[in-house]
């Protein structure tokens, strides 16, 4: 299928849940209603997973008129236990997004209907492998909510328009999608509200251009990793965009990662469902990950890739148990309490396997600021931790203006030596932001693999020179701007002054001239 297809399928997909936006929003200012088109849209999905999944088996085993949602609830019991052991859940039949959409608009108590239908598909898992998976997946589709409506019948109306509207997005069946529809979706939602929900926003979402070239930062060379983890990983955005590089079968043994907010915790696991990647595939975590890590037993990561707030306050020296915490106490002292940024950054070198890469999204000031942050980049340039600081276009995030870069990370390089890239013309404009275009990743990471010096654009740097530089990384230290202004040749400059100089004379004489003649 042609690129202006898939951008055609694009267009429709989002008109349509712009339509359902605004359809729910109605006059009601500040609501926060992305749990529930996200919810709903999750809700149809695994209905729709699980219905195709029987569907199949029937049909490959010559039952070629079954339906799995045509079922009666007493038979699809028999076959509960084998769909939770390979898919992680159950829904009966009746329970089916299409079948409870049918009865919806009829059905006084669909609140409640509602609510017993997603308490149920959590119990589905209880007491099994995926049940940390599937635990609190629908805590925040309050059916219930004021905000819904001041009354229950409101409030169905709300839910019923909703359902439609989910209903009507052109989906298709997720194994045929072909702009995968349902990871469209998502993602085209979270980007509307990291568009409008200011820094709330931004703290979930990372734009696909950034995740793309962070992620194949860390893959480069590379068709397969053991594992991939994020440990602020938001939606999970990040993650996900290994699966589409290196095909989730690639990833050998899963995503990874750990969220300190509960909502945006649940939005990462509904994502992974989304994009197809199993309950077995997948172990994210909720917690604070500079205080209480999780994963930590695990086989280190071969890819780590990461957005982490930007000077986030943290515990640092005022918690003792950080200071002879592993991750901290080789550096010999901790990120400052107003700024856990380059915190994260030990964090990730310690989860960081000898033979991986990670490459991290950073606040430039971490670069050259003084105190324990310089002496954490002494430690990282004297160990030969960094590969690369490369830095970015302005404007590239919803939330931010300022020029971001990003830092990568290897624990086994073949020189001594930091490459520094000056990537901050590699954009296109927008209306609203600046993107990376396919090119401007092509080029960005052309520069990264030849590591070596390009004018203007890239220097390798000697550790040595950045140690009598005072350990200051900024980029603009190490690769000079291309002088853009016009080129002036003095010598040809003068030499047409003298000439206008001389002619003014001669113009002068002839004027004097003329005047002389007429006062005869």
């Amino acid at each position: 299928m042609s690129e202006r297809t898939h951008q055609q399928e694009r267009a429709e997909l989002h008109r349509a849940i712009w339509n359902i936006a605004n359809e729910l929003r109605g006059s009601i200012d500040g609501w926060d209603f992305k749990q529930y088109v996200l919810g709903m849209l999750f809700y149809r999905y695994i209905s729709e997973h699980l219905r195709d999944y029987v569907d199949q088996i029937e049909h490959q085993a010559g039952n070629l008129g079954y339906a799995y949602a045509h079922e009666a609830d007493e038979v699809a019991e028999t076959i509960r236990q084998r769909l939770v052991n390979n898919k992680g859940f159950f829904i009966l039949p009746s329970q089916l997004f299409e079948n409870l959409l049918q009865r919806a608009p009829a059905d006084p108590n669909l609140n409640m209907s509602l609510k017993e239908v997603f308490t149920q598909i959590e119990a589905s898992a209880l007491g099994t492998e995926s049940e940390k998976n599937f635990k609190g997946l629908f805590d925040d589709i309050d059916v219930n909510s004021n905000r819904l409506g001041a009354s229950v019948a409101e409030r169905n109306d709300r839910m019923v328009r909703l359902m439609n509207g989910v209903a009507g997005m052109n989906l298709g069946r997720y194994q045929d999608n072909n702009i995968d529809a349902f990871g469209e979706a998502y993602e085209y939602l979270m980007g509307m509200y990291a568009a409008n929900a200011g820094k709330s926003g931004g703290e979930f979402f990372t734009p696909q251009y950034v995740s793309e070239l962070l992620a194949r930062i860390t893959v480069l060379g590379k068709s397969q990793v053991n594992k991939v983890y994020d440990p602020a990983c938001g939606s999970g955005s990040l993650l996900l965009k290994f699966a589409k590089i290196l095909g989730k079968e690639n990833v050998r043994n899963g995503f990874f990662g750990q969220e300190v907010n509960l909502t945006t915790y649940n939005l990462c696991r509904i994502n992974m469902f989304l994009h197809d990647i199993g309950y077995h595939q997948f172990d994210i975590a909720l917690g604070d990950t500079l205080i209480a890590p999780v994963h930590l037993d695990d086989e280190p990561f071969e890819a780590i890739v990461s957005n982490p707030p930007y000077s986030l306050r943290w515990a640092g020296d005022a918690n003792p148990l950080l200071i002879n915490d592993p991750r901290f106490a080789s550096a010999g002292v901790l990120a400052p309490k107003k700024a856990a940024d380059l915190a994260f950054i030990m964090h990730v070198l310690s989860w960081l396997a000898t033979n991986g890469t990670a490459a991290i999204v950073c606040f430039p000031g971490i670069l050259y600021r003084g105190g324990a942050e310089k002496k954490i980049r002494k430690y990282l340039i004297d160990n030969n931790y960094i590969d690369a600081i490369i830095a970015l276009p302005e404007k590239l995030f919803q939330t931010t203006s300022i020029s971001t870069c990003i830092m990568v990370l290897k624990k086994s390089k073949r020189d001594n030596a930091t490459l520094f890239i000056d990537a901050t013309a590699q954009f296109v404009k927008t209306s609203k932001v600046n993107q990376l275009s396919d090119e401007n990743i092509e080029r960005i990471l052309g520069l990264y693999s030849d590591r070596m010096d390009s004018a203007h654009l890239a220097r390798l740097v000697p550790n040595a020179e950045l140690a009598e530089n005072d350990y200051n990384l900024s980029v603009s230290n190490y690769v000079e701007k291309e002088d853009t202004s016009e080129k002036v040749d003095i010598k040809a400059l003068n030499a047409e002054i003298s000439r206008i100089a001389e002619r003014v004379n001669e113009l002068r004489m002839e004027i004097d001239a003329i005047i002389a003649e007429i006062e005869v």
